[in-house]
């Protein structure tokens, strides 16, 4: 299993295949392997965490996803009704009985990045969207007059995009290169 492989090398000497956007550093290395060291810990949803919580002897409750982004804003009503717009993203409804957006599962990173990037520009903070269809998304967004920016394909990963909103919120578009398995959207 990798998890044991990498334990016989230094970071150093440990060769990474990372988007371009995540350097190489020791940092980023300590960051990932973490994340898998606890992703082959804790069996990351898969019957390997019930196994864990019973040999300690005792149940182990998990998040079972994202259930909010919540960020200030300048206009709230404004960008909420952009993101419906342009990205397909309900508003939130008004009360309880009303249904929220709901996104279609499928995988979610979760990290960290040093402090000193700039990968997010002067904000603390990017959100990023799967898509289905990156090309037609970003021909939807250019035709409604969105300035979208083009990344570099990732072989192993897919392929991105980035935009702002209008208050300057960084935004990242992602095709999971085997976009193929997620599902059809209802």
């Amino acid at each position: 299993m990798a998890g044991f492989a990498i334990a016989n090398h230094s970071l150093d000497d440990l060769k990474l295949d990372l988007p371009r956007h995540l350097d190489n550093s020791r940092t980023m290395k300590n960051l990932i392997l973490m994340f898998l060291s606890y992703s082959f810990i804790l069996g990351l949803g898969s019957s390997g965490s019930a196994a864990f919580a019973a040999k300690k002897g005792k149940p182990v409750e998990r998040v079972t996803g994202i259930g909010g982004f919540f960020f200030k804003a300048q206009d709230p009503q404004a960008l909420a009704k952009w993101y419906e717009t342009h990205l397909g993203i309900d508003p939130t409804p008004s009360s309880y009985d009303a249904q929220p957006w709901t996104q279609e599962s499928g995988p979610t990173i979760f990290t960290g990045f040093p402090k000193d990037t700039t990968y997010f520009g002067p904000k603390d903070w990017m959100i990023n969207f799967r898509v289905r269809n990156l090309e037609a998304m970003v021909k939807q967004l250019r035709e409604a007059g969105i300035k979208v920016e083009m990344e570099s394909d990732d072989p192993k990963g897919g392929s991105f995009a980035r935009l702002e909103d209008p208050e300057g919120n960084p935004i990242q578009l992602w095709e999971p290169r085997d976009h193929a398995k997620l599902k059809p959207s209802k």
